[in-house]
């Protein structure tokens, strides 16, 4: 049995609430709300009963997606680290603009809740920013939402980015932005993020900043140089990633790329978002880099389109830029006229190109 503490200045849309107008609050939700509204209904109703645990869904970071059992502990915990590394405050205001169908969302609700913190609740679209006025303190959203809220982002003072990869494009805006923007490093066995790195406000705008680990956070990489985590306020047991990265002495690391992504080319391990950060500022539409079989290489590299292209100008285009070693060149051009794409705007890969070769 675990009995939640609901923070005294908790409030949804600027009313005050305790656990009885919570117990209210859900079961109108999940009886007269918009769907979005059902989910949020459904997890305080969870959130606020006497067991200590409650199951999620994962997003697949470590594995295969399935259903698992958080403690209400760690998220609390993790609630609690958040406030403290972003100084949030009570009577703080912030964003929920994110499904609670998964742990970012569940995880606004649950911050606002421990924190005290003055939640706005709006509609989980591409665009949340757009028909709103105010601004608020704290805020969390996918890169999808943040790229369509470009002109309004400087609404949300500290806004967390996460849940897909940041394309360069959308870095650079972000850059010029003058609110604070952070990407996030996390998954749902971790309760969310245990790394941040800025976006912008910072010294060296040549240099992007690493990722840091939170405090009581520690992380090493296992014979695959994938990351490790060990972040007992928050998880029992070790977390192993197949997320590739450089790891420095300081708790910071680099992220290079999925493992399950990894093509072996003649011998040669080749990391695709490596090459398609370096492609970026070439390639003027969305494409993604994978392989195909084929009998020397056991691998060779294919750079897969969205939409139509002039094949061999563009591969020209890209060898005479000199911005790929010769290994990284890829050997054929593939399109497709639409990628297959998860909520958050994430490219399923392995989907895609199982459609091209169907």
């Amino acid at each position: 049995m675990y009995k939640v503490s609901i923070h005294p200045s908790f409030s949804i849309n600027g009313k005050g609430l305790l656990v009885d107008d919570l117990l209210e609050l859900g079961y109108s939700y999940i009886k007269e709300g918009a769907e979005f509204e059902k989910e949020i209904g459904q997890f305080v109703l969870d959130w606020i009963d006497s067991s200590s645990t409650l199951k999620v869904q994962t997003s697949g970071s470590t594995g295969v997606p399935k259903s698992i059992e958080l403690r209400k502990e760690y998220m609390t915990n993790s609630a609690l680290a958040t406030g403290s590394y972003f100084e949030l405050s009570p009577e703080d205001s912030a964003l929920l603009c994110l499904p609670a169908t998964y742990i970012a969302g569940k995880m606004m609700l649950v911050r606002a809740m421990v924190l005290g913190l003055n939640l706005y609740i709006v509609p989980p679209t591409s665009n949340p920013l757009s028909s709103i006025s105010r601004s608020f303190d704290f805020g969390a959203m996918v890169p999808m939402q943040v790229m369509n809220s470009l002109p309004f982002a400087n609404q949300i003072k500290i806004l967390l980015i996460g849940g897909a990869p940041i394309s360069p494009y959308l870095r650079s805006q972000i850059k010029t932005l003058e609110n604070r923007c952070y990407e996030t490093y996390g998954m749902t066995e971790t309760v969310t993020h245990i790394a941040v790195k800025p976006l912008n406000q910072f010294n060296d705008l040549d240099k992007e900043p690493l990722f840091k680990t939170l405090p009581e956070v520690k992380v090493s990489t296992d014979e695959r140089d994938c990351l490790v985590i060990q972040a007992p306020k928050v998880s029992k047991d070790r977390v192993v990633t197949n997320d590739v990265v450089s790891l420095l002495p300081s708790s910071e690391f680099k992220w290079l790329g999925r493992y399950d992504n990894v093509i072996n080319s003649g011998g040669v391990k080749l990391n695709p978002e490596q090459i398609e950060s370096k492609l970026s500022n070439i390639i003027g539409q969305s494409f993604f880099i994978s392989s195909l079989p084929e009998t020397k290489l056991g691998e060779q590299l294919v750079l897969v389109l969205e939409g139509t292209s002039e094949e061999k100008g563009l591969l020209k285009k890209i060898t005479s830029s000199k911005v790929l070693t010769k290994y990284e060149v890829p050997r054929l051009i593939k399109t497709i006229p639409e990628f297959l794409r998860t909520n958050s705007g994430k490219i399923k890969r392995k989907e895609t190109m199982a459609l091209l070769n169907s």
